[in-house]
């Protein structure tokens, strides 16, 4: 890996949210984004299940070096593919344009939280 990482983020990641910080010295872009899938409330913050079925979510491209890249990963708990002890896991996702693709934090389901309608974090209230 070398260069730009593309990560599409859509809670407390997103520029003006409260964990932005920890990717913020990394970040090179940032770009509005949607992708497929259900967004789920986990109360401090959201998890993604992606897919059909599904509605858009919406979120940011962040374009990050490859610190960023490990910064997001400590704090989203991820160690590795499959690992056990991994909250999210880190996947490959298409936006809705078809253009952009890039890594996801995702969840494999709901785990029983309620979804926040219209897909959108920042409207969750």
């Amino acid at each position: 890996m070398g260069g730009k990482i593309s990560v599409f983020v859509y809670g407390t990641l997103m520029t003006g949210e409260e964990n932005h910080h920890v990717v913020a010295p990394y970040v090179l872009s940032v770009q509005p984004g949607t992708v497929l899938g259900n967004l789920y409330d986990a109360g401090p913050y959201p998890a993604l299940v992606p897919g059909f079925p599904g509605g858009p979510v919406y979120g940011e491209w962040l374009e990050v070096t490859e610190a960023g890249l490990a910064a997001m990963d400590e704090l989203e708990q991820y160690y590795g593919p499959n690992h056990p002890a991994n909250d999210y896991e880190r996947v490959r996702i298409t936006d809705l344009d078809g253009v952009r693709s890039g890594w996801v934090y995702v969840w494999t389901d709901s785990r029983g939280c309620p979804p926040i309608p219209g897909g959108n974090w920042r409207n969750r209230k």
